[in-house]
């Protein structure tokens, strides 16, 4: 989900048929709201698969850019190619997709992908104009999803543009399977958010399967390169789930910023398909870039999982999320 400079709020999701697969032939569906997310239009498919050949497309990202209906979108085909397209004109329509999947290749001499995934959730745009994808990739030789190549083990990255989504580079590695953090090995990073600090330094909040349970988190000083690891975030549960991260709000004076963060805030487990339950989606604040998050609100006690967080113009905040396992819902959060 994006919320562009003419405040339209854009809501995409991977329609996944058979039994819902990653690797179903998936397609990208879209809907927009012109009223701050209380109304939509109908469903448009913005992607389909069969233009691309057999495997899904999926992963797709969006950042809003400088000129007010300008939305950048990135997304992958089958887990091996990757590519951008743009709307001028708050997502009515895109132009042709272009192929991006080169940037990947920059890869290869420091890890053999088999696999590669941007986001999902929303790209970044600094207050320099850099835009910020983080993405994931795999040596495919995991089994766990049967014959097509595997999710695991897994290393994270970022790809960026300075040129508006026009052009695509690679950003060093972040993360590996098997780095050591805090006494605890990194196991299987996937899919992370990405968000500027303060200081314009970029933190990146990314999901695990580490023995440790939390989100880990590494900061960069231009969201590119010199990532350092900060440790994991012992307030941030992991139960190996897609969370978001927004930032709300900007220090002015003596006010401090704001960064929200979202994810199912659970380490329990009573289903058998997954190491704990997606639920108990709770929205958290911090008031000091992420060192600690006092403020939190459950939003959904039930069945949750994915969310993807935006802010309307006037500081409402928007949380779209997958609920009761069959559902997407989008809330809307006062912002006092």
């Amino acid at each position: 989900m994006v919320v562009t400079g003419n405040n339209t709020v854009l809501v995409t999701t991977e329609a996944r048929p058979g039994q819902g697969g990653d690797y179903d032939f998936n397609d990208i569906l879209m809907r927009r709201s012109t009223d701050g997310g209380i109304t939509f239009g109908p469903v448009i498919k913005i992607v389909d698969h069969t233009l691309y050949g057999d495997g899904p497309v999926g992963n797709f990202v969006m950042i809003p850019g400088v000129t007010p209906g300008h939305v950048v979108a990135v997304f992958c085909h089958d887990y091996a190619r990757a590519f951008c397209m743009h709307s001028h004109d708050d997502g009515i329509t895109f132009s042709e997709p272009i192929n991006i999947t080169t940037v990947f290749e920059g890869y290869r001499n420091d890890y053999p992908w088999q696999v590669i995934a941007t986001g999902p959730g929303h790209g970044t745009r600094l207050r320099n104009g850099r835009m910020i994808i983080p993405i994931w990739m795999s040596d495919g030789s995991g089994s766990e999803i049967g014959k097509h190549r595997g999710h695991r083990p897994s290393v994270v990255s970022v790809i960026y543009s300075d040129d508006h989504g026009h052009t695509w580079q690679r950003g060093d590695m972040v993360c590996r399977h098997g780095d050591t953090v805090d006494n605890d090995t990194v196991v299987n990073p996937s899919e992370t958010l990405a968000v500027e600090l303060s200081d314009g330094s970029v933190m990146l909040n990314i999901r695990s399967e580490s023995a440790t349970h939390r989100r880990l988190i590494a900061v960069s000083p231009d969201g590119v390169s010199g990532w350092r690891y900060r440790g994991f975030d012992q307030a941030l549960l992991e139960p190996v789930c897609m969370g978001s991260l927004l930032r709300s709000k900007w220090p002015v004076a003596s006010e401090p910023g704001c960064l929200i963060f979202a994810n199912p805030d659970n380490l329990e487990r009573t289903m058998t398909t997954r190491s704990y339950d997606r639920k108990r989606l709770t929205v958290k604040m911090s008031m000091d870039d992420g060192k600690t998050w006092p403020m939190s609100e459950v939003l959904e006690p039930g069945p949750s999982g994915y969310s993807d967080l935006a802010q309307l113009a006037d500081g409402t905040l928007l949380c779209l999320y997958e609920c009761d396992n069959h559902y997407l819902r989008l809330a809307r959060i006062n912002k006092k």
